[in-house]
């Protein structure tokens, strides 16, 4: 239960609308309208833009593993029980492994009704691998074994400074694990310290979606600029049927949301629009991973389940990349005429169900995916895959809305499984009746259970905090 705020008077319980000029849901549009702008009419300058964009979400990449470690170790020394944390992990992992299965299946059967490569006829031989090793740095693809070894780091300095979110997680559960079995009344002077350290952090990350709208600027321009609108016409039926897959698949997260977790996913998009807008803009979504995981506690899922679910999900619940992958794969089969029977397609569903998940954050992912899949299916060349560099970079959209929404569902779903999940609360901030009261100065103000004081302030503070008007709430 909240207390009331002894900064402001009882009279000021309605939320202050601010102009719109302040929004940072307006601030972000206007600038990714202005760099597509950019883009298409001078795109030297929109690609000269590009280290606006590349800044910003270096500046998101700074705070984000030291955020994954303090949000996941406070929250399970709140749960005080480690099997309840072991259970949260499994659950995640079933469902993402249920998620990625139905979506790369889905993904098939577009690509078999829509037929996006049919007629082109590629020549093999005008084929050439310098422009695919350009993309893909020649990586070898890691198999399952060197996959799940990764996740371990060798070094826990070595974790952070290479900005590695799984090996980050798997420290952070064995912290706040020992601190749950050494007690947390014995631990709680470094309890304290992190959850002060994670109002500091939180307070950086305010500063930091300050410039929000310059990073999306850049990165639409950039994007516009280097690959051009023009190149939606060579590629409109492959694009039209990755969208169009995307949309139908957004509808069926829908459902699953409302069905279980009884959560209205357009209130949760509405509640949440600054950072699915600057998701898109950028083309990256660990550019809000920091914020999406405080709208989500915020909504109702307790910080252990947030902590857990959304950067394993960054890794494991891929399902816009499984969309593209799976009718990529047959888009590239027909391109060079040939028709995938079932027994070809169930093994390709296999290897791209081992190789989506060993390519998570290494550059030209994609590629390596389906360069693996390809080689192992020996149907068409590998070089071939190099014929998707043209339209790779325009389903940046479509991957990112769906992987972002899709992780945003499973918190929810896990949240609710285990038993963590506040559809009350999730209410109110919906209806912003939970959100933090704001002081003339622009500043937040409110109070908090004195278990979660510290985090509630830091996540009032990053979301009142930006002069673009994010809707704050406290963080539970």
């Amino acid at each position: 239960m909240k207390l009331p705020s002894p900064l402001v008077p009882e009279a000021s319980s309605a939320p202050l609308k601010k102009p719109l000029y302040k929004s940072l849901f307006f601030q972000i549009l206007v600038a990714v309208c202005l760099g597509i702008g950019i883009g298409h009419f001078w795109p030297e300058l929109g690609s000269a833009l590009r280290p606006l964009g590349d800044g910003f979400i270096q500046l998101i990449k700074m705070i984000i593993a030291p955020l994954i470690f303090l949000v996941i170790v406070t929250g399970i020394s709140a749960v005080g029980d480690v099997k309840a944390v072991g259970r949260v992990g499994v659950k995640a992992l079933l469902y993402f492994t249920g998620a990625t299965l139905f979506a790369l299946v889905f993904g098939l059967v577009v690509g078999n009704i829509v037929q996006p490569g049919a007629g082109l006829n590629i020549d093999p031989s005008t084929l050439s691998q310098d422009a695919l090793n350009a993309k893909t740095g020649t990586a070898p693809p890691k198999d399952a074994g060197a996959f799940l070894l990764g996740i371990i780091p060798t070094s826990v300095v070595g974790a952070f400074a290479s900005n590695s979110l799984l090996q980050v997680l798997c420290f952070s559960v064995f912290f706040g694990a020992a601190i749950v079995v050494v007690g947390r009344e014995r631990c709680l002077p470094v309890v304290t310290l992190l959850e002060t350290v994670l109002e500091l952090f939180f307070k950086i990350m305010g500063w930091v979606m300050r410039v929000a709208p310059v990073g999306a600027f850049g990165a639409m321009a950039f994007i516009i600029g280097q690959y051009g609108l023009g190149s939606l016409g060579t590629y409109a039926l492959l694009i039209a049927a990755c969208y169009g897959a995307a949309i139908i698949f957004i509808g069926l997260l829908f459902v699953v949301a409302w069905v279980y977790p009884r959560v209205p996913l357009w209130q949760f998009i509405k509640y949440s629009r600054e950072e699915f807008l600057l998701a898109l803009g950028t083309a990256s979504t660990e550019s809000v991973l920091p914020r999406i995981m405080t709208k989500l506690t915020n909504a109702g899922c307790s910080r252990a389940t947030t902590g857990l679910v959304v950067p394993t999900g960054y890794s494991f619940n891929l399902d816009g990349a499984a969309l593209y992958l799976s009718i990529s794969l047959l888009f590239l089969a027909q391109a060079f005429g040939h028709n995938l029977d079932l027994g070809q397609q169930l093994a390709a569903l296999g290897i791209l169900m081992l190789t989506s998940k060993g390519m998570a954050g290494v550059p030209g992912s994609a590629f390596l995916a389906l360069s693996a899949t390809a080689a192992a299916l020996g149907i068409f060349p590998v070089a071939g895959v190099a014929l998707l560099l043209g339209a790779d970079r325009l389903m940046d959209s479509m991957r990112v809305s769906v992987n972002l929404l899709g992780n945003c569902v499973a918190t929810f779903v896990v949240a609710k499984w285990e038993g963590q999940f506040d559809r009350e609360a999730m209410l109110r901030a919906f209806a912003g009746e939970a959100e933090e009261r704001t002081t003339a100065e622009g500043t937040t103000a409110g109070g908090a259970p004195a278990a979660d004081a510290a985090v509630e302030r830091a996540g009032a503070e990053s979301a009142g905090a930006e002069s673009a008007g994010a809707e704050p709430a406290p963080v539970r």
